[in-house]
């Protein structure tokens, strides 16, 4: 990595997972630029506390994109900026067709104009679609159920004719459940609306929701409750720089899984928030949803062979602990 190119423009970086991927790079000695429309993300987290650049602008704007790359000399793109609601994909799929596939193409053209041919990728576990074995790996086909995950394989199918076209290099991370928050307390999870499963827990623990309700106990797995693999957004985070640097030093175009490889059951969550918090509070049993899976935990071993990728924060309990640690702070 030269000296004079290592500006990481980091796409949706006052969001949850962009924000803790600015801090991870900051802490690698990297140089950041941050480019968000905030329609979700947060301008203090950018300006106040991680103190970086922000640029407020949308990934759809060609001509603003073009303005943003000769004016800042930028090494590589670190792309999160996507809309993540798999229901509103469903009931509303032009939006999320547009911002994920359109904004992401439009930002791919810009960098191949501008010669920035380096890209480090979000994508998700939810392009592979309906579990047909666990632990997923990598191989697995992929056949989403939701035009949320269908946007996310279709900017992959992009990138693999990007490679080939026009030389420009990826690495696709398929995530699944991002939870916990910085240790430090710095940064945090803040949806609105929110539908991740550990924060509404702790916001039911803080007194902001009545219930928690649990979508299914008749499951085939050990409790009854769907199994999740969650992943602590600091070792997600560490990945990304990880894959960046793969990329900067010639690495080829190549997807990884980032997963715990372990998975945590909806009553084991809420048993633990319990735990962790010492409040207790209800608990309600529904129907099951339609389109969850029982269980859905993926290998990670692609990334610990390749990127030397090991995940520090893997026990629930100490997910817990620092997303409590932030709520408090953040929602008490």
């Amino acid at each position: 990595m030269s000296e004079d190119k290592s500006t990481v423009l980091v796409t949706g970086g006052a969001g949850y997972i962009g924000s803790h991927a600015v801090l991870a790079l900051q802490k690698a000695g990297y140089k950041v630029v941050v480019l968000d429309n905030l329609v979700y993300g947060h301008r203090e987290l950018v300006e106040e506390v991680l103190k970086v650049e922000l640029v407020v602008g949308d990934t759809s704007d060609r001509a603003f994109l073009d303005n943003l790359f000769a004016t800042h000399n930028i090494a590589a793109v670190m792309h999160f900026a996507a809309y993540t609601y798999v229901g509103e994909s469903v009931t509303d799929p032009g939006k999320y067709y547009h911002n994920n596939v359109v904004g992401t193409l439009t930002l791919l053209s810009a960098m191949v104009a501008a010669n920035v041919k380096k890209f480090v990728f979000s994508s998700t576990c939810a392009t592979y679609g309906i579990p047909e074995e666990i632990p997923l790996p990598e191989t697995h086909s992929q056949k989403p159920i939701n035009p949320y995950g269908m946007s996310k394989l279709m900017v992959e199918q992009i990138l693999t004719d990007f490679d080939r076209a026009y030389e420009l290099k990826s690495v696709r991370f398929r995530y699944f459940n991002a939870a916990g928050a910085d240790p430090s307390g710095l940064l945090g999870e803040d949806h609105d609306p929110e539908t991740h499963l550990i924060p509404l827990v702790l916001l039911t623990a803080l007194g902001k929701r009545e219930s928690i309700a649990i979508f299914g106990t008749d499951y085939p797995t050990p409790d009854g409750t769907c199994l999740r693999d969650y992943i602590h957004v600091t070792d997600l985070a560490d990945a990304h720089v990880l894959g960046l640097e793969y990329l900067l030093k010639g690495g080829e175009t190549n997807v990884f899984n980032l997963g715990n490889g372990n998975g945590f059951s909806v009553r084991e969550v809420i048993d633990t928030v319990k735990k962790v918090t010492g409040k207790n509070f209800s608990v309600v049993e529904c129907d099951r949803r339609p389109g969850d899976p029982p269980s859905l935990v993926g290998t990670s071993a692609k990334a610990r062979q390749i990127l030397g990728w090991y995940p520090q924060y893997t026990d629930l309990n100490e997910i817990i602990r620092h997303a409590w640690q932030w709520h408090q702070q953040r929602h008490g």
